[in-house]
């Protein structure tokens, strides 16, 4: 935590410290209808946290269980009817609820299919954050007309302009996960170079991550904080991992176990 005290303002530090300590003192419960892929790791990296997760995608019980959840992810990741018609219906109780939306546009670019369904969905349903890497956010720029200088060498420069007018225009923050992560609400940019290269060798990372910022912007209005907050721990407990694994395999492990060190570490 020293580290993190160094690397993060007096202010900044004390937040993330507010928001740790409220995810454990109300255990948010998080609805996520994610891919088949990322289930399992997306559960456990939730509860490492102290939040508490619940996986149902059924369309017949959703609105109900997304009525009583604390904040609601969706994911793109292995789109099918039934998870996709789960999504509209879901994102629609928590836009009346109030509760905050996290979507992750998994590959959103690569067919005609999760283009027109992601149209669907944004058009639909009020997103408060959105969590994708540069190509995916680049792919969404796109899709709004959104000039992003495609003609830069550098897709995460790109990706950060077009984020900014993306955010404004959708009224969401938007994170841009890479080696340096990138979170704009359209008029300011927090950059933050924490994590490792190996946690992206691991299936499943940015989906876990799409339900820890959930996790924190179930406990903090200001969805900017909270986005940035998420994205500190997310960074640091994969940090933390990577110096101590001798793979990939070692590091998902280790990656759940640094959450779990760092938010318990943190008293109540």
């Amino acid at each position: 935590m020293n580290f993190l005290k160094d690397f993060l303002s007096e202010n900044e530090f004390q937040d993330f410290i507010n928001d740790v300590k409220l995810i454990q003192n109300k255990k948010p419960l998080i609805h996520s209808i994610t891919n088949f892929v990322a289930m399992n790791f997306s559960a456990n990296a939730l509860l490492s946290i102290g939040a508490s997760p619940v996986m149902s995608r059924a369309p017949e019980e959703v609105a109900q269980i997304a009525s009583y959840a604390d904040a609601l992810v969706l994911n793109l990741g292995t789109p099918e009817e039934q998870s996709l018609k789960a999504m509209l219906i879901a994102g629609k109780t928590a836009n009346k609820k109030g509760i905050p939306i996290v979507y992750d546009p998994v590959a959103v670019g690569a067919t005609t299919f999760r283009r027109e369904f992601n149209c669907k969905l944004l058009n639909d349903v009020r997103v408060s954050i959105i969590r994708g890497n540069a190509s995916e956010i680049l792919a969404l720029c796109d899709e709004h007309k959104i000039n992003t200088g495609v003609d830069s060498h550098d897709q995460g420069q790109a990706a950060v302009e077009g984020a900014k007018t993306l955010a404004l225009r959708l009224e969401t923050i938007i994170i841009i996960s890479g080696k340096t992560d990138y979170i704009t609400n359209g008029k300011e940019v927090r950059c933050l170079s924490l994590g490792d290269d190996m946690m992206s060798k691991v299936t499943a990372m940015g989906c876990a991550t799409g339900g820890i910022v959930a996790a924190f912007a179930a406990v903090n209005q200001n969805m900017f904080h909270a986005a940035c907050n998420a994205m500190v721990l997310c960074g640091y407990a994969g940090q933390m991992a990577a110096a101590k694994s001798q793979g990939n395999g070692s590091m998902m492990i280790n990656f759940l176990d640094e959450l779990y060190n760092t938010t318990v570490s943190i008293k109540i």
